[in-house]
């Protein structure tokens, strides 16, 4: 029970407050909603497991290399996916128990 409170303690955090990997760029290019959403879309069609070249080549369209890290960085952060040695894992599920018994449908 301790750990489903503290994912939803995670979850309901504000953007502002996540701590991302500072990565040393002079400056941050941010990502809109459409290309948050495209990555997130390969990444959940991909097989399996996939480094981030491969990433970007599946990519349908090109996207800047500190603006792919700052989404995945993201999306490392909201346990949607794993990111270890420049390869990229999807795990989210959002059909599982927990979401049932809490009563949110999923399309």
């Amino acid at each position: 029970m301790g750990s489903f409170i503290y994912q939803l303690i995670c979850i309901s955090l504000d953007m502002q407050q996540i701590k991302l990997k500072d990565r040393g760029y002079g400056e941050q290019r941010y990502p809109n909603l459409g290309t948050m959403m495209m990555v997130e879309e390969t990444l959940m069609n991909a097989d399996g497991e996939m480094t981030i070249a491969e990433l970007k080549r599946k990519l349908p369209k090109q996207v800047m290399h500190q603006t792919l890290m700052l989404i995945l960085d993201y999306l490392n952060y909201s346990n949607k996916i794993l990111l270890h040695d420049n390869k990229v894992l999807w795990i989210y599920n959002p059909d599982s128990k927990l979401w049932r018994m809490k009563g949110t449908k999923v399309r």
